[in-house]
């Protein structure tokens, strides 16, 4: 699914940043990005999630090309779903990123605080936020 803006605290439109991406990145619209030396990489388990993907490509980026994303404050809860069943994931828990960084996991211990979830089946919507990527501790 990826990441996309269900509410920002002040209901402005989060401004399009552009930033090098590493030569391994594959951007999908919507996929969690952290940095890496420098440059954009998809973000996977515990890593800090900085930015969200604006843009998709079928094939890597050139190493140092720029793409559109949005930063990742926490005044920003995103909507996306989480591969497994959340079952045991409650409000306020902080979860993991899936390998692909365009959902979360029911894995305790991440970066991805949850604020809704609509069920505890496979494959629920989750709406979180990522605190630790806010643009004011930057």
């Amino acid at each position: 699914m990826g990441f996309y803006i269900h509410t920002v605290d002040d209901g402005r439109n989060p401004p399009h940043e552009y930033h090098p991406a590493g030569a391994e990145l594959t951007p999908k619209a919507g996929m969690a990005l952290k940095l890496e030396s420098g440059k954009l990489a998809k973000a996977t388990g515990a890593d800090e999630v900085k930015y969200v993907s604006m843009c998709e490509r079928e094939a890597a980026c050139d190493d140092g090309e720029r793409i559109p994303v949005i930063r990742a404050g926490s005044d920003i809860i995103f909507e996306t779903t989480c591969e497994g069943a959340p079952s045991s994931v409650n409000v306020g828990d902080k979860v993991q990123l899936h390998t692909d960084g365009l959902q979360v996991t029911a894995t305790a211990g991440g970066c991805a605080e949850v604020v809704y979830k609509d069920s505890d089946e496979d494959g629920a919507m989750v709406r979180v936020r990522f605190g630790a990527a806010d643009a004011a501790a930057e």
